[in-house]
């Protein structure tokens, strides 16, 4: 496994890749961890990380006694996965869409210079899309951006491309981690009008920010709001001790 990137973080891609490919189908089991040292040449610390991640991401789950298994669950996210809503939509065996209602670089707020670690000149990428599953719309999610660090990140046609891949595969930023805090809201005039409810329905409102490494050094790279309708989904943690 020769790569760039963290080697757990290589071996996390490459499961994802495989279940995504249908190599690793629902419900079967995972190769063990001893497999998967021999396989890709790593340590089983490596093995363990890869394996805990994709778990809390949602991709796979443990039966003690018996191993790792595919996830196989559907209209579920893990709270605190670090995935693009994308990622979420398919994972549920539904088929994801994106309108994109703003994309514009503009000043920075004082929230959001707080957020982002931002100085008083500094500008923000902002964008704002709805996310559809089979056509249905079910969230509203007003995403912000250090600017200076996605030159021409404005350029790019975002119903079309995930985030999160722009970021990785064009401006070589690797996410890390995330910290997210979660509440209970009712939609206001604008959300009702974007997911197609009534004005006051109840909605889940994460609110994160994103860290990843840009040029060797992690820093925040991503605050956003994001507004779910709950009434197809449920949403679960996977705590460990």
């Amino acid at each position: 496994m020769k790569d760039r990137l963290p080697k757990y973080l290589v071996l996390k891609k490459e499961i994802i890749k495989l279940i995504e490919d249908g190599v690793y189908l629902e419900d079967t089991l995972v190769p063990s961890e001893r497999e998967l040292m021999e396989q890709y040449q790593v340590s089983r610390i490596t093995v363990r990380r890869a394996l805990e991640e994709l778990s809390n991401a949602g991709y796979l789950y443990r039966v003690h006694g018996k191993g790792t298994f595919v996830k196989g669950d559907r209209h579920t996210q893990n709270l605190f996965s670090i995935v693009s809503c994308t990622e979420d939509i398919k994972s549920m065996g539904m088929v994801p869409s994106r309108l994109v209602v703003k994309k514009v670089t503009e000043d920075s707020s004082p929230k959001k210079r707080k957020k982002l670690s931002l100085n008083m000149n500094d500008k923000v990428f902002n964008l704002a899309r709805i996310y559809y599953a089979d056509d249905t719309p079910i969230n509203y999610t007003d995403t912000n951006l250090p600017a200076k660090y996605f030159k021409g990140i404005e350029t790019y046609d975002f119903e079309e491309n995930s985030l999160y891949k722009v970021l990785e595969d064009d401006y070589n930023v690797t996410v890390t981690n995330a910290i997210r805090s979660v509440e209970a809201v009712s939609s206001d005039e604008v959300i009702s009008s974007y997911l197609k409810i009534k004005e006051g329905t109840p909605l889940i409102l994460f609110s994160t920010v994103t860290y990843g490494l840009v040029n060797g050094r992690e820093v925040p790279i991503e605050y956003f709001d994001c507004y779910y309708h709950t009434d197809q989904f449920k949403f679960y943690i996977n705590q460990t001790k």
